[in-house]
């Protein structure tokens, strides 16, 4: 069966995120009001797998091998079946 896996890594609480404080800054600068502003990358990966699960626990491992720095980031996957 065929998957599409969208993956979000956003950087752990507490790590400078330098991209997103400029950001917020300009758009105070802008006059927009805002509490905070993060940066994000989203990964969309098109995989084979027997199941549903077998899908997860790929992309699981692609993140933990090579997509995420788990000491800097946190990760969350979207799984949905393709046709």
């Amino acid at each position: 069966m065929q998957y599409q896996a969208d993956v979000t890594i956003e950087l752990k609480t507490g790590m400078l995120d330098p991209e997103g404080t400029t950001i917020e800054r300009a758009l105070e600068h802008l006059g927009y009001e805002t509490n905070s502003v993060k940066t994000a990358k989203k990964y969309t990966i098109d995989l084979q797998a027997e199941n549903i699960h077998a899908a997860r626990e790929t992309v699981e491992e692609m993140c933990q091998k090579l997509i995420a720095n788990p000491i800097i980031h946190n990760y969350s996957i979207s799984l949905r079946e393709l046709q």
